[in-house]
């Protein structure tokens, strides 16, 4: 090793180091408190408006009102968000939880998604009632209007255009830096090469193909061509195209995947019970179910509302900037509708996969196991019935479900961040948004080789101050969400 080399280690050692500890401030206890007190404070506001309104809003989600304006129908924006949420984090995400905070976690995601349904209802509102219509006629809102417009001239503050500035510019770089391009786009080649090259070795340069000097699976290298290809092919084509797809897309990859886990836990009906009270015990504790091997009921809540959180992202802001573009007229019709995000992502979702991994017992400590591994394991202990094919079948279905679920939130990051960059810019510099695009392509093109920790910090560094600037506005608003939502239903 050489000098150069060494000294270029320890500088990326360094900054891995630097860049994890300032994740793990940003996405620290403050930040998840905020969040959480923020659901608490709007669900108390409305009266659990969110709880007795879930059927209406399903009915609203497939309706249509006639000479509404906006780009897409409701359901297309839902979907467009609904793309960006349910992810990694559905699949990954809970059984981290789980794995680090023992089953009580799943009680505290679900505590997490409650109240998170009010802050999404809050948002979608929020992004409707103060959007804009472009000078190219297209619809742009999001958190960075209703701060601009929403807060100025309040509390002795003229203009709050700096805080709105502020979310797009985080919002632009946790696109382009990570959350939308390079954790998904590698999330999808390793989950490839895990099922198709499971014995691999990085370091044979013999049998790998040779990128920036490292060793890479075809299957992983083919894979990363492809999607790179499909996603260029979508995103150039805009909103209309992006929640064309994820009409498509979305809906038929959760139905599947929803549809797998039910035959999972029908199959495993006889614990399904005891596993959902073991969930609830655990939650206050968790060292009591195993053996103290998974920490307290603070590391059960940190990890529950956090793995939460960014599964469904209520709070951060990203699902108001789809919401907006709705064709609606009415600010709670799509707060309603928003709101649904949360609950289809979690509540539904997530649950499901969380009661795989309990029910099968995939989650004990003492298998050793970690993230998707978790996952894989309960699909082939708990699809066992169907046969010997089980193990093959939940390695490929798991592969499937992660690219399908990565590829479209590709494509829901690339439309938040664009519009971020829209506010910044000027929607009329469509030059500068061509631009932006290619460079997106380009960072998914890149992703699957950039494999150095500090990315996925990075991304989770600019995802998690999106929120900080957005969770100031909703606060600061509760007042004008509890009037417009008074006025709607007394109509």
């Amino acid at each position: 090793m050489t000098a150069a080399t060494a000294n270029a280690g320890g500088w990326l050692q360094s900054f891995t180091a630097a860049a994890d500890a300032v994740d793990g401030f940003v996405w620290g206890i403050p930040l998840v408190a905020a969040i959480f007190a923020t659901g608490i404070l709007l669900t108390a506001m409305l009266r659990c408006l969110h709880l007795f309104n879930l059927k209406n809003a399903f009915k609203i989600m497939f309706g249509r009102e006639s000479a509404a304006s906006g780009d897409v129908s409701q359901f297309g924006a839902l979907c467009t968000a609904l793309s960006a949420t349910i992810g990694t984090g559905n699949i990954v995400g809970v059984a981290t939880a789980i794995g680090t905070g023992g089953p009580g976690a799943l009680f505290w995601m679900e505590v997490a998604a409650f109240f998170g349904m009010a802050t999404k209802y809050a948002e979608g509102l929020l992004a409707v009632k103060y959007r804009r219509v472009t000078p190219r006629g297209t619809i742009l809102g999001g958190p960075f209007y209703y701060i601009e417009k929403g807060l100025a001239g309040r509390f002795g503050i003229g203009s709050w255009k700096w805080l709105a500035v502020t979310f797009a510019v985080f919002g632009v770089l946790a696109g382009i830096m990570g959350i939308g391009t390079v954790t998904q786009v590698h999330g999808i080649t390793s989950a490839v090469q895990r099922f198709f090259d499971p014995a691999f070795d990085p370091s044979d340069m013999a049998t790998g193909v040779r990128i920036f000097g490292n060793a890479y699976s075809v299957s992983a290298v083919l894979a990363g061509a492809v999607v790179t290809l499909l996603v260029a092919l979508v995103v150039i084509g805009g909103l209309k195209r992006i929640a064309a797809v994820s009409m498509v897309v979305v809906p038929a990859m959760a139905v599947v995947y929803v549809a797998v886990i039910a035959l999972l836990l029908a199959g495993n009906l006889s614990k399904l019970l005891p596993a959902a009270e073991l969930v609830v015990k655990a939650a206050f504790d968790p060292a009591a179910f195993t053996g103290g091997m998974v920490g307290s009921v603070f590391i059960a809540v940190q990890k529950g509302v956090a793995r939460g959180i960014f599964s469904n992202e209520a709070g951060l802001g990203s699902a108001p900037i789809a919401a907006a573009a709705a064709r609606t007229d009415e600010p709670v019709r799509q707060g309603l509708v928003c709101m649904t995000g949360t609950f289809l992502d979690t509540i539904v979702i997530c649950t499901m996969t969380g009661l795989a991994i309990i029910v099968t017992g995939a989650w004990e400590p003492s298998l050793g196991l970690k993230g998707v591994d978790i996952t894989i394991e309960a699909f082939r202990r708990g699809l066992a019935f169907i046969g010997p094919a089980s193990g093959w079948f939940s390695g490929f279905f798991l592969m499937t479900s992660l690219a399908f679920f990565a590829f479209t939130t590709i494509l829901g990051w690339n439309y938040y961040s664009e519009k971020c960059l829209e506010y910044l810019a000027g929607a009329e510099r469509v030059k500068a948004l061509y631009i932006f695009r290619t460079l997106y392509v380009a960072m998914v093109f890149a992703g699957p080789y950039l494999t150095v920790s500090a990315v996925w910090s990075i991304a989770d560094i600019f995802n998690g101050l999106m929120a900080f600037p957005n969770l100031v506005a909703l606060v600061l608003l509760s007042p004008v969400v509890m009037r417009v939502t008074k006025e709607y239903f007394s109509r």
